[in-house]
């Protein structure tokens, strides 16, 4: 998968146009290349995973699969909100050690795609050393609004991601053997 900000330089020189998924978090928008994008959940219990990072929430179960689900206001310091019923739970597919994952995002709402043109994707500001920046791929303008384009591949470093997956992985195992006991 290429990173973000590859995909944008290069869809201007290819493509006229980015199509990017727009959502909210804390009354901004937030926007992701529609090619990450697998599906947009209804928010659902998120079930706890004891010893995980704070900005884990737990995993859900996505036909049979054991997914985790990220809080993006936690990870970003932002204030935690309770979920309403705009909460959903974006399903993205991101690279951990070369292999293919999903991985659940909690947005406080999902807003629409969008296309945008490449050549009004501008880079993150320079802000200084209090704000990153190295999770933004850039920002666009579109009808009198600010879309803050993610590069989720570097909102989480992959020791995080690393971690994330152990975490899902153990708490799988324990479903299965959960499971197997049952059926006994």
């Amino acid at each position: 998968m290429k990173e973000a900000n590859t995909a944008i330089k290069e869809s201007s020189a290819d493509q006229p146009s980015l199509q990017v998924l727009t959502f909210l978090l804390d009354h901004e928008i937030y926007g992701t290349d529609i090619s990450q994008i697998q599906e947009v959940l209804e928010y659902i219990k998120v079930t706890p995973v004891p010893r995980t990072p704070d900005f884990m929430l737990g995993v859900i179960n996505l036909r049979g699969h054991v997914v985790p689900v990220v809080d993006l206001r936690r990870q970003f310091e932002m204030e935690v909100s309770e979920p309403t019923v705009d909460t959903c739970i974006v399903i993205v597919e991101i690279m951990v050690d070369d292999e293919s994952t999903s991985m659940g995002l909690l947005a406080d709402g999902v807003k629409e795609v969008v296309e945008l043109e490449a050549r009004s994707i501008t880079p993150a500001p320079r802000i200084g050393s209090r704000i990153d920046t190295k999770f933004i791929s850039g920002m666009c303008e579109h009808e009198d609004s600010l879309i803050i384009i993610l590069n989720l591949s570097k909102i989480f470093s992959s020791d995080e991601i690393s971690e994330v997956m152990d975490s899902v992985s153990s708490k799988a195992a324990k479903s299965i053997e959960t499971d197997s006991d049952d059926s006994e």
